[in-house]
């Protein structure tokens, strides 16, 4: 039994699954240690704040980082995998960090790691990403500390990848030519069960040491989901053409090009759809007896969260946050010898909360205040090339914090009514920021001032930037403009004459 007091870690905190654990432990009453790679992601989370919770940045393929995290804690939940495009072999990073696991839990006298993985039987050839799970259970189940091993199959939930791709699909194509998987078996389970089980774990002792499969009431093919979610969505009858001759990595391009989920993490996905992933049983339901919701209640719930923009979690959450200061002039990792700069200011007579709801509406519908068609000609760019695109959106139309998704950029720094700084995605020979910073400067009057940053890599990127400067004129002075029309300033006063088209190279140690 758990000491009381006991410190509970759950390492992929700010992952899909693991946001949304921490604050239901949260509720119940559990000390948790929230742990992830960037703890600006971590303090930028609403539960972040409470009595509880303590927050810790954690590299779990640096074993004494992990070790100091796991020191005081009895329980962990091992939420993590390395399936992102930052990692070309995702399955070695996995063993490595499995490694280092159940080592430090060995050492710090951990008594009991959970761990969430995937069904699937050895013998079905199991693809890649399934392997890889089952590979870590395995490396997990060999040290000494008890574990206790739920497997699920497709987690339908707002926000999830697997649910992405499918009601991306469903919503743009009519008519879908698609892979023979689509009459692959599989037993879904939703998001709120699966979080369920997993708090369950640790108020059913009996759990420990044990192996779990976790479902659904239901086993349906992919061909029938599709189908399920465009009833419950209103759209037409889709009609879906099953042909042989579509490979995984075919279908993770398709799945690209129509999804904002990209080819990186769409491929493991789509090779791990030919494999039948169903409970070979349900211990667990008589543990943990509750009502499952259905396949179709997942989808339709899923579908509201949605609708009423309360996604709590998303599949771009996940991944690796730079620190706050990178990049920004004088930072050493930046490549090459300039620093590009490209600043526009203005002096704005309004509310600085309506400038400030403005910025941080950015992106996703609201769009970037002008030529949102070029804005959308780069994400398709990005896309081609096999960069996220900007079909990503944002997870929240008003909301914005650290980590966080926005189209092809991804939200580094907020700091309300003064600071947004957004890092760039998407494919190019550089590293690029864009700022926006307000100064009050007395009753009603603000300073908006917006800067590009950009640091290229070699002459080509030297070469893009040149390249693109013309359209700075246009894309950028005219998004500062809109931003300040859309906080209902309509007197703006140029604080610099020469910043409205201010675009200059600086030297790396300025």
């Amino acid at each position: 039994m758990l000491e009381q007091d006991a410190q509970i870690l759950v390492l992929g905190a700010t992952g899909y699954v693991g946001g949304r654990l921490v604050p239901r432990l949260l509720e119940a009453g559990y000390r948790v240690k929230a742990a992830s790679r960037s703890i600006h992601k971590l303090q930028g989370r609403s539960w972040a704040g409470h009595e509880n919770i303590s927050l810790c940045a954690v590299d779990i393929l640096d074993f004494s980082s992990l070790k100091n995290a796991v020191a005081d804690c009895q329980v962990v939940f091992y939420l993590v995998h390395s399936m992102d495009a930052s990692h070309h072999d995702f399955a070695e990073s996995d063993r490595l960090a499995a490694r280092n696991m159940i080592r430090a839990a060995d050492e710090c006298g951990v008594k009991r790691i959970i761990y969430l993985s995937g069904l699937g039987q050895p013998h079905d050839q199991l693809s890649k990403h399934l392997r890889s799970r089952s590979e870590v259970a395995e490396i997990l189940r060999s040290g000494k500390t008890p574990i206790t091993i739920l497997r699920a199959a497709m987690i339908i939930g707002s926000g999830s990848a697997s649910f992405e791709i499918l009601r991306y699909l469903v919503d743009r194509l009519p008519v879908m030519v698609t892979p023979k998987w689509v009459e692959t078996p599989c037993q879904p389970i939703a998001i709120r069960d699966v979080l369920a089980y997993l708090q369950g774990c640790l108020e059913h002792e009996e759990t420990s040491g044990q192996t779990f499969d976790i479902g659904g009431p239901d086993i349906l093919p992919y061909q029938q989901m599709m189908s399920m979610y465009a009833e419950e969505a209103h759209l037409p009858k889709r009609w879906v053409i099953p042909v042989p001759y579509f490979t995984p990595k075919l279908s993770s391009y398709w799945i690209q090009f129509i999804t904002p989920v990209p080819a990186a993490i769409a491929q493991p996905l789509a090779e791990g759809l030919r494999n039948p992933v169903i409970c070979q049983e349900n211990r667990i339901r008589a543990i943990m007896p509750r009502e499952l919701l259905t396949c179709r209640e997942a989808i339709r719930r899923a579908m509201d969260k949605i609708t009423n923009h309360q996604i709590e979690t998303h599949w771009t959450d996940a991944g690796y946050l730079p620190p706050v200061e990178r990049p920004y002039p004088g930072d050493p990792n930046w490549a090459g010898g300039a620093l590009y700069k490209d600043e526009r200011c203005e002096i704005v007579t309004g509310d600085i909360e309506k400038l400030w709801a403005s910025i941080v509406h950015i992106g996703g519908e609201t769009g970037w205040y002008y030529g949102n068609w070029m804005w959308r000609l780069r994400g398709g760019l990005d896309k081609l090339f096999g960069g996220v695109g900007s079909r990503r959106g944002r997870r929240d139309p008003a909301d914005l914090h650290p980590g966080d998704a926005l189209d092809f950029w991804r939200v580094l720094n907020v700091e309300s009514y003064r600071r947004l700084r957004l890092l760039a995605e998407m494919r190019m020979p550089g590293e690029a920021l864009l700022e926006f910073n307000l100064t009050p400067l007395g009753t009603q009057r603000v300073e908006i001032r917006q800067t590009a940053w950009y640091a290229p890599r070699g002459l080509f990127g030297m070469a893009y930037w040149y390249a693109v400067m013309p359209l700075h004129n246009f894309v950028f002075q005219g998004m500062l403009k809109g931003i300040i029309r859309a906080g209902g300033i309509r007197k703006p006063q140029t604080s610099e004459p020469s910043l409205p088209h201010r675009s200059r190279a600086t030297a790396k140690h300025e």
